[in-house]
């Protein structure tokens, strides 16, 4: 007989977290996209806070992503002066 081999997630978790983190993050299909965001930012939330989020930015349409970006952008707003 032959044995079967055990089933993969659809994704596995980094051996390496920090190198997973720092690395660059371009999608295979939106190269252009991939070029405005250099970073990524991780943060713990709660899961209602979580749901809620995730309730707004359907609401409105968006991904939420796009909805933080927005947010973020309008909270810090570009001055010029990179500190």
């Amino acid at each position: 007989m032959t044995e079967r081999q055990s089933k993969r997630g659809f994704a596995s978790r980094p051996g390496d977290a920090e190198s997973w983190i720092k690395a660059p993050d371009i999608p295979a299909g939106c190269p252009a996209k991939a070029d405005a965001f250099t970073a990524r930012l991780t943060i713990d939330v709660t899961p209602g806070l979580r749901g809620r989020i995730k309730v707004a930015a359907f609401r409105r349409g968006v991904t939420v992503a796009d909805m933080l970006r927005e947010l973020l952008a309008r909270e810090f707003p570009d001055s010029g002066d990179a500190s």
